[in-house]
């Protein structure tokens, strides 16, 4: 640098005066990384006010059993009827929000061990596995917790995998969101079941023909993804037969039958005790 260039150089911050400065720092905090974004920044269901209002709704009816005497009118306009149906339509947000969890999880445990997505697909069995490994894959080797929800030749996939893999191992403020993560969505599921078993409670006093029909847990299941009764009882034949139908990744050790147009229905229990 030649004499007098030194003009030509400033500080910025000095010429835009404290104020600016301090505004910059300011800035600069906001700007979080990433990867250290808390799952709650991203599923704020469980949260909502929604969410607890359904909780405290549930707590309220479910401490007192109704009889159809109780019903009059129609079944649409009776309080309870009208919970079931949001309970039903949150049951289905929670499922998308365990979804959310796990890609959040997933993207941040691919750090540690990045082929495991491959080997446990099903969003649930990969949290529990993640919780369970954290950044010690030995774990994987005789792991009693692992064989409650994974197959043995799934688990000895996974073991060998992780004696190879390639992953990093994560900081502690990293495995800490992922563990919170993980914690989160094994309470949404809870939450979920707990909807599941209190509208298949209350379906002999909603629906009882139907209830009659395929078991009440059948039917809870058709009015939820139906969206009500009276939604349901609109539908085609043919579209009620593939309610509750999914299409399922066979790969790798997976045990499980693809069955195409297979609901709620074929696993009734009316279905299943007939002859082939």
């Amino acid at each position: 640098m030649e004499d007098g260039d030194e003009g030509d150089y400033y500080d910025a911050a000095a010429i835009a005066g404290p104020e600016a400065h301090d505004a910059m720092e300011v800035d600069s905090m906001q700007v979080k990384d990433p990867k250290l974004l808390s799952v709650h920044e991203i599923c704020q269901l469980r949260d909502s006010d929604r969410f607890k209002q359904v909780v405290t709704s549930l707590e309220e009816y479910s401490a007192r059993q109704r009889t159809g005497d109780e019903l009059s009118g129609p079944v649409e306009a009776d309080p309870e009827y009208q919970l079931i149906v949001n309970a039903n339509s949150l049951a289905v947000e929670l499922d998308n929000e365990i979804n959310t969890v796990h890609k959040f999880t997933r993207d941040k445990y691919n750090k540690r061990f990045p082929e495991l997505e491959s080997l446990v697909v099903s969003p649930l069995e990969y949290l529990k596995t993640v919780k369970e490994l954290g950044n010690n894959l030995d774990r994987a080797k005789n792991n009693q917790v692992l064989t409650s929800f994974l197959t043995q030749a799934t688990i000895m996939v996974v073991s060998v995998t992780a004696s190879t893999t390639q992953g990093q191992m994560l900081s502690e403020e990293e495995l800490n969101l992922i563990y919170e993560a993980c914690d989160m969505a094994m309470e949404l599921n809870e939450f979920k079941f707990k909807i599941y078993e209190y509208v298949e409670s209350r379906m002999t006093f909603i629906a009882p023909n139907l209830s009659a029909i395929v078991g009440a847990e059948t039917a809870a299941k058709l009015m939820g993804i139906a969206g009500g009764l009276t939604k349901l009882s609109k539908m085609p034949a043919c579209n009620i037969l593939v309610l509750g139908s999914q299409k399922k990744v066979l790969g790798g050790f997976s045990q499980v039958a693809s069955l195409p147009h297979t609901g709620y229905i074929y696993y009734a229990t009316l279905v299943q005790d007939q002859p082939p």
